[in-house]
């Protein structure tokens, strides 16, 4: 395809509460040039029969996790026997299988609709923690594998020094684990000081209270905050991450990322399911964004955050896939509507165009790529479109299209794919990795075995 382009959508999600009917978008290479509502196809434009919506951002993932699906379910265990399994996971890869993996995964994010995703990356050495000679090349693995599957990445490049409070780190860890943390800002900086890749940005990480302690969190923080990249961290997504935090530092978690200076308008809280009243408080002074992860957070029994309180304080909600247990943003949308009515009893605590705001403009943001999440002029053009003759979808009406969608749909029902100007998927089909499951079997199996 062009990178100069017009579609003309059936219908189109252009923000609030609605669709709107017959929709043309014009392209000029990776943005919106026009958009023009309530007119008829014309000719020579290319029809999306459905309805379109912008890209949605996977704002958290961990590409390698991809390969435990299955297995990680098998049995009962808990998130720290599920850890020990990713651990095995994490000893097998390479750089060249981390690509494989990473790009089918990214391709079958590409396939649900996905244009922008965070890779919260923290595999970056060989096992027994000896350095690669290019100190970068996971990193760069990944940033490869995203642009093969035409997807955009923010490498959210996490350090990890410790196995708990006051303890080095051990097995797997050793993978994890650079020296210090001045050590991981001199290794990130390599990566910022080359020529950029397409479609790539950087961003920082604490891993977690558990791995990152006080003094070392406000390095992180700050080479973020004078380098301008968004700062993500895990917080709090088990209690006994709260036990560990006071324990040693007499200080809740987000207490500790607060006094290290890590909080603000540039920072994502990745979780935060186990937060006291203070907790919720200092993330909404501070403005702290905050990625939920359902699915993830429903298969490892981890609990239920309060999104809808954090919402109302006036945080930008985003959403991820983390472990990968499923790649759907459509359940991912739902499912943060569904886990408040479990918890509550009630129902209607998020409106559809809530919800697919958290999945597109609120997660691009939170990503870094503030001029993507909306179909607007000027804006990158990602256009993602739903199938509407699925049998999921029928009987859909037009004043219920964004309801039916979000509620309804799934990955499979995403139909086409434009990301930054360019056609990534056509027909349900990803144009340049192709058969993206044979993409995945293959891979999977040089990471875990048959």
């Amino acid at each position: 395809m062009s990178p100069t382009a017009r579609y003309f959508c059936d219908y189109a999600w252009l923000g609030g509460a609605s669709a709107q009917a017959g929709v043309l978008v014009s392209t000029a290479g990776e943005r919106v040039s026009a958009v023009d509502a309530g007119v008829a196809r014309p000719p020579g434009a290319v029809h999306l029969q459905g309805l379109t919506v912008p890209g949605f951002a996977n704002a958290h993932s961990h590409a390698f996790h991809r390969a435990l699906r299955g297995r990680a379910q098998a049995g009962r265990g808990t998130f720290w026997t599920w850890r020990e399994e990713m651990y095995r996971a994490a000893l097998a890869l390479t750089p060249e299988n981390y690509y494989d993996l990473a790009r089918a995964t990214y391709a079958e994010m590409a396939l649900a609709g996905t244009t922008a995703v965070g890779e919260f990356h923290y595999v970056h050495h060989h096992c027994g923690g000896a350095p690669y000679q290019d100190r970068n090349a996971m990193g760069r693995a990944l940033m490869a594998a995203a642009a093969e599957a035409g997807v955009r990445v923010t490498l959210i490049d996490a350090c990890y020094l410790e196995s708990g409070p006051g303890r080095p780190p051990e097995g797997a860890q050793l993978r994890f684990a650079d020296a210090t943390a001045q050590a991981w800002a001199e290794r990130v900086a390599e990566l910022a000081q080359e020529a950029p890749v397409a479609g790539a940005r950087l961003g920082a990480a604490v891993h977690s209270v558990r791995a990152v302690p006080p003094e070392s969190a406000a390095v992180v923080a700050g080479h973020a905050g004078r380098n301008g990249l968004p700062l993500h961290f895990h917080l709090s997504e088990q209690v006994g991450e709260n036990e560990a935090a006071q324990a040693a530092y007499g200080l809740s978690p987000t207490e500790v990322l607060d006094a290290a200076g890590a909080l603000g308008p540039a920072s994502t809280a990745v979780h935060a399911t186990h937060l006291s009243e203070h907790d919720m408080a200092l993330l909404a002074g501070s403005g702290t964004g905050v990625c939920m992860c359902p699915t993830t957070e429903q298969d490892l029994a981890d609990g239920t955050g309060p999104a809808r309180r954090l919402a109302n304080s006036g945080l930008p909600i985003s959403l991820g896939s983390d472990s990968q247990a499923v790649i759907d943003p459509f359940q991912e949308m739902r499912s943060l509507e569904y886990d408040e009515r479990l918890v509550t009893g009630a129902r209607g605590h998020w409106a559809a165009h809530e919800l697919l705001t958290s999945a597109t403009a609120r997660g691009q943001r939170a990503l870094g790529w503030p001029e993507a999440g909306t179909i607007s002029v000027g804006a990158l053009a990602d256009l993602v479109t739903i199938d509407l003759r699925s049998p999921r979808l029928a009987g859909a009406g037009g004043d219920h299209l964004v309801e039916m969608a979000v509620f309804a749909a799934g990955a499979a029902d995403v139909a086409h794919v434009v990301s930054s100007g360019r056609v990534v998927v056509a027909q349900g089909r990803h144009l340049k990795v192709g058969d993206v499951a044979a993409a995945l079997r293959s891979s999977v199996a040089a990471v875990m075995g048959p």
